[in-house]
């Protein structure tokens, strides 16, 4: 199965097309929605968004790692992690597609 990448503005020109909206629009309300994504995680909280998934952000301690082409131990800054845990819809989807 041939797998390609669908980009923002693709996915905001079908959007546009199935409500009748302007792609303008369309791609406004999408990036809004993006950056009010980016900007709740980076405060810290939650985003649950039910049958699609759940964003969470935590802070990774700062740690100790080894480069593997020197061997030598390095300091690694501590840093935020964003993780994305799939919603039941969307792993049935997964699952499907598999199956089929």
């Amino acid at each position: 199965m041939g797998h390609r990448t669908v980009t923002k503005r693709e996915l905001c020109e079908r959007i546009a097309k199935v409500t009748g909206q302007p792609q303008v629009a369309t791609k406004k309300t999408v990036q809004l929605f993006l950056d009010h994504l980016i900007r709740e995680l980076a405060e810290g909280n939650r985003i649950e968004l039910r049958n699609f998934g759940v964003f969470d952000s935590r802070i990774q301690l700062a740690r100790k790692a080894r480069n593997p082409r020197t061997n030598e131990i390095v300091h690694v800054s501590p840093k935020t992690i964003v993780t994305f845990k799939v919603g039941k819809r969307m792993q049935e989807e997964a699952q499907n597609l598999l199956s089929s």
